[in-house]
């Protein structure tokens, strides 16, 4: 029996099924996957129930949930569609194939406390503030996680913080950023270079997430956790590293913030690292770097076809 993967195409998901690629996990995803030694490829919808699916969630010694639909600022008319299929549904039908006793990690978001408060940071007991879409929908993942919970079966909410570094995205902040400057084009920064987000490096978060199944499959209870670095990073320092990084002077406009786009997000990390005895810690000159040198084109594709089945997105209240 081997660990798996659920959304192991996606950004975090290619890096963690490389991680334990020397343990033979299995990765599964609709979207096709790079070849990787020791990596067994499922290619499938987690809504098509196929039994090679069923048969990984039910066999396996620990599950990592990552699947689902990422974006914050997604602005297709079918987002919430689409996030009640790939974030609900799919927690739902991953939640129904993997054995209560079966140590299950779930990826959640630190969307649902809607910025930190006052400076402070984030703690996982912490009132939920839900803005917007993506962070409903991350709600109601964290709902039927606790269900789990409360029927007796082992379960842990994990919540990252912004993930950066190589593959990432092309929509992220960070993709954009990179790629405005070395068109020699200005940087779209929303709401103000004040404004701070605690950057995860995600190497580093996929060494935790490691860490984390292997404590879960040792019989400890992780529960819910924070997974950032608990220091935050002003969008004008991210700004400016890029330009020390490309040894170019950059150019910035500042556009009026959507609701989605919290002020600020910081990480309480206490928990994490009682869990770990570490918590991340993110050199921003060095994750540019790595970002810089990745080929293009090489990270997960963002865009998704079809047409997704379902009701509407259920509204939640905060709470």
């Amino acid at each position: 029996m081997v660990t798996v993967v659920t959304g192991s195409a996606g950004f975090v998901g290619r890096m963690l099924v490389s991680a334990l690629a020397q343990d033979g996990p299995v990765g599964i995803d609709r979207h096709p996957q790079p070849p990787l030694p020791g990596l067994t490829r499922i290619t499938a919808d987690l809504l098509d129930h196929t039994p090679e699916v069923r048969e990984a969630l039910a066999g396996a010694p620990v599950v990592h949930h990552l699947a689902g639909s990422p974006d914050v600022r997604d602005a297709r008319p079918d987002a919430a569609q689409w996030r009640y299929r790939d974030n609900v549904l799919a927690t739902g039908a991953v939640l129904a194939a993997v054995p209560l006793e079966t140590p299950l990690l779930v990826a959640s978001s630190s969307s649902v406390y809607g910025g930190s408060r006052g400076g402070r940071p984030s703690g996982e007991d912490d009132r939920l503030r839900l803005r917007g879409g993506y962070a409903r929908s991350k709600a109601v993942v964290e709902q039927l996680c606790a269900a789990r919970a409360q029927a007796g079966g082992r379960v842990a909410v994990i919540r990252p913080f912004t993930l950066a570094g190589e593959g990432q995205r092309p929509g992220m902040a960070l993709s954009r950023w990179i790629a405005a400057a070395q068109a020699g084009e200005p940087l779209r920064v929303f709401g103000s270079m004040r404004r701070s987000r605690d950057i995860t490096d995600v190497e580093q978060a996929v060494r935790a997430l490691v860490e984390l199944g292997n404590l879960a499959g040792q019989g400890c209870e992780i529960g819910t956790v924070n997974l950032g670095t608990g220091t935050p990073l002003r969008l004008g320092e991210i700004v400016a590293g890029i330009g020390r990084v490309l040894g170019a002077d950059v150019r910035t406009v500042v556009e009026p913030a959507e609701l989605v786009e919290v002020p600020h997000t910081l990480a309480d990390t206490t928990r994490l690292r009682a869990l770990l005895g570490w918590a991340p810690l993110t050199d921003i000159d060095a994750l540019i770097t790595r970002q810089l040198a990745y080929p293009a084109g090489a990270g997960p594709d963002a865009t998704t076809a079809g047409e997704p089945p379902g009701p509407p997105e259920p509204v939640l209240q905060a709470g």
